[in-house]
C-alpha cells in the first residue's frame, strides 16, 4: 500500500511534468482524484470508457493513460465524459494521464523503447514539440524489409511500409503515435526512415517525394510500451501490484 500523494510526486519527478510543453487539452497529471490509499494500479494506452470500467472491476485505485479524458476541449459533463467520471469516482479509481513526457522519456518513454524493441540502440534525438525534442533516431545498417519485420514483431501486430526510401535503411527516426509530419525534418537530418504509428493521406505522397520509408506500426500498438514501463517502475517502487489492460483500437 502507498499513498496516492506519494505517488504522484513521484511520476511528477521522473517525467518532470511541469516543464514538459504539450498539447493544451492532455491535462498531463492528475485529472481525477481517488482514495488515499492504492494498492493496485492500472495502466492503459486510453482512459476510454472500457478501459475505466475494467480497472474498477479489477479492484485498481490509480489508472495510468497516456491519453487521458479531455482531448475534445472544455465542454459540459454529459453524455460518455460524465459516464467516465461517474465511473472512476463511483469506483474509487484515481486518474493519472503524461502524453508527450511520456512519449520523450529516456527510460520509460515510448519511442526509445520502441526503438530498442527493434534491436536498435537511442543514438540522438528527433521530432520536437515547442523545441522539446520528443522522438529519437537510431543507426539501423538493415535492410528495409527486414526493418519491417521487426517492427511487426515488436508491436505483435500489422505494419504498413510505404516504400519512399532505399533498400537499405542506415539511420532511422522512432515518433511513435502521429509522427508522420516530420518526414521533411527526417529528409532534412540525412534519415532513410521514419517509424510511426499512423499518417494522414498526405504523407504518403510526402514519403516517396522526400524519399524516406515510412512504416506505420499503429498508433496503439506503437504506444503500449510507455503505460507498461511507467506502471512497472510504480509498482517496484511502491511495492504494489499492476495490470496493463489492452483495448487496442486498430489504429
Amino acid at each position: 500500500m502507498a499513498y496516492l500523494e506519494s505517488l504522484l510526486h513521484f511520476l511528477e519527478e521522473v517525467l518532470e511534468l511541469s516543464d514538459f510543453p504539450d498539447y493544451s487539452n492532455a491535462l498531463n497529471g492528475l485529472q481525477v482524484g481517488g482514495p488515499e490509499e492504492i494498492r493496485t494500479v492500472a495502466a492503459a494506452v486510453d482512459a476510454s470508457e472500457e478501459t475505466i470500467l475494467e480497472a474498477v472491476e479489477q479492484g485498481a485505485q490509480l489508472l495510468v493513460v497516456h491519453h487521458g479524458l479531455f482531448w475534445d476541449g472544455l465542454g459540459p459533463l454529459t453524455g460518455p465524459r460524465l459516464r467516465k467520471v461517474k465511473a472512476l469516482i463511483q469506483g474509487r479509481l484515481a486518474l493519472f494521464s503524461a502524453h508527450l513526457p511520456l512519449d520523450a522519456h529516456p527510460e520509460v518513454g515510448n519511442c526509445a523503447l520502441l526503438t530498442r524493441a527493434l534491436g536498435l540502440e537511442p543514438q540522438g534525438r528527433f521530432g520536437s514539440f515547442q523545441g522539446v525534442e520528443i522522438g529519437w533516431w537510431a543507426h539501423a545498417g538493415l535492410g528495409r524489409q527486414e526493418l519491417e519485420e521487426r517492427l511487426r514483431e515488436a508491436v505483435e501486430g500489422s505494419v504498413r511500409l510505404i516504400p519512399g526510401g532505399g533498400e537499405t535503411v542506415d539511420r532511422v527516426g522512432v515518433l511513435t503515435g502521429g509522427g508522420a509530419s516530420t518526414l521533411r525534418e527526417a529528409e532534412a537530418a540525412g534519415l532513410d526512415a521514419v517509424i510511426t504509428g499512423e499518417a494522414a493521406h498526405q504523407h504518403y505522397h510526402e514519403a516517396l517525394e522526400r524519399r524516406v520509408n515510412l512504416y506505420l506500426g499503429g498508433h496503439y500498438a506503437t504506444e503500449t510500451f510507455g503505460v507498461k514501463a511507467l506502471a512497472r517502475r510504480l509498482a517496484e517502487e511502491f511495492e504494489l501490484e499492476w495490470e496493463f489492460i489492452h483495448v487496442p483500437t486498430g489504429f
